[in-house]
Parts: C-alpha cells; sequence; structure tokens
C-alpha cells in the first residue's frame, strides 16, 4: 500500500488524466496506479494524498469520515471580529449550510512560498491572512465562505488533511513524498 504526499502547485488539474491545457499530477507523480483522495480546484494549491488502496482513499475522502483539513487562505481586505464569527458558526451559501469550523486571523507564515504567478495586489485594499479548518469539504467551499462574509479569496493552501501536514512534511510545490505506514 502506497501514501504519497503532494504539494500540487497552483494551476495543476487535480487528475492524472492529460487535460488539454494545464499541467496534471501525472507531470508531477510518476507512479502508477495511484489516485488523489480528494481533490483541490486548479486554482488551490498544496497537500494532496495520493493512494493506490481504495480503502485507504475512501477513509481519507469519504465526507463520512471527517477529516479536519486546514487551509491558509489570503483574502482582500482585514476580518473584522464578526466576520470571523461568521465564518465559524453554520453559515448559508444557498445550496447547503456549512458546519461550523475553526477559523483565525494569522500572519502570513515566513515559511510559505512564492506563488507563480504571484497574488494581485491593490495598493487601496489590504491583504489578510486566515488559518481556517474544517471537516467538509464541498465544492470551493472555502472561497464561497470568505466571499460571503465579504473578504474574498486570494490565494488558498490547503496544509493539512488529517494527521498530514506541509508543517511536519514540508515539500516545495510539485515536490511529493512517500510514506511508509
Amino acid at each position: 500500500m502506497k501514501l504519497i504526499l503532494l504539494n500540487k502547485p497552483f494551476n495543476v488539474m487535480c487528475q492524472f488524466s492529460a487535460h488539454p491545457t494545464r499541467t496534471t499530477l501525472a507531470d508531477y507523480v510518476k507512479i502508477p496506479h495511484i489516485y488523489p483522495a480528494g481533490r483541490l480546484d486548479a486554482d488551490s494549491e498544496g497537500l494532496i494524498l495520493l493512494t493506490d488502496d481504495g480503502q485507504l482513499q475512501n477513509r481519507i475522502s469519504h465526507p463520512d469520515h471527517k477529516q479536519a483539513k486546514t487551509y491558509l487562505v489570503q483574502v482582500e481586505g482585514t476580518p473584522d471580529r464578526a466576520a470571523l464569527e461568521q465564518l465559524r458558526q453554520p453559515l448559508d451559501l444557498g445550496d447547503f449550510i456549512t458546519m461550523p469550523c475553526t477559523v483565525k486571523h494569522i500572519h502570513e507564515p515566513e515559511w510559505l512560498w512564492p506563488r507563480n504567478p504571484p497574488v494581485r495586489q491593490r495598493a487601496s485594499i489590504p491583504t489578510s491572512w486566515l488559518s481556517l479548518t474544517l471537516s467538509e469539504g464541498k465544492n470551493r467551499q472555502v472561497r464561497r465562505m470568505t466571499a460571503a462574509v465579504g473578504l474574498p479569496t486570494l490565494r488558498l493552501i490547503r496544509i493539512s488533511i488529517g494527521g498530514y501536514s506541509l508543517e511536519t512534511h514540508p515539500l516545495l510545490p510539485g515536490e511529493w513524498q512517500n510514506i511508509q505506514l
């Protein structure tokens, strides 16, 4: 059984099959018969777990197992106490209501790599960083949550899934590590 930790770069499709215009996971990991346990949008970065074991893939990615996932989120604007509290509570996004989550206003981590291409900057609007931990992961959920409280997401980086983290397994974008189970 294999478990691979990959730091998925920005603008990479979270699939091994070819894509007509973008790079995919196959451009970074050349191990046959492994599959992502969960997904990240092309415009999101960070930790992806890959495995060749269907049961492990299910335990990692199926919503019934509620694996905690932590994201670093660069947002446009400065969060106030009310916005942070809205994010923590169940939030109605129209087609579903989120589960409670943990969110903190943080400083940009010193260990964070620069994004290529860089995030757009506007002189008149500051940006801030949040650490947000969810136990669910619906399509574009973090981006939709921050937008709902007036803090559009500029950069989204998943740094942990369950007990696996880019803080304890530091990998630059495109790097991967085989974990012994």
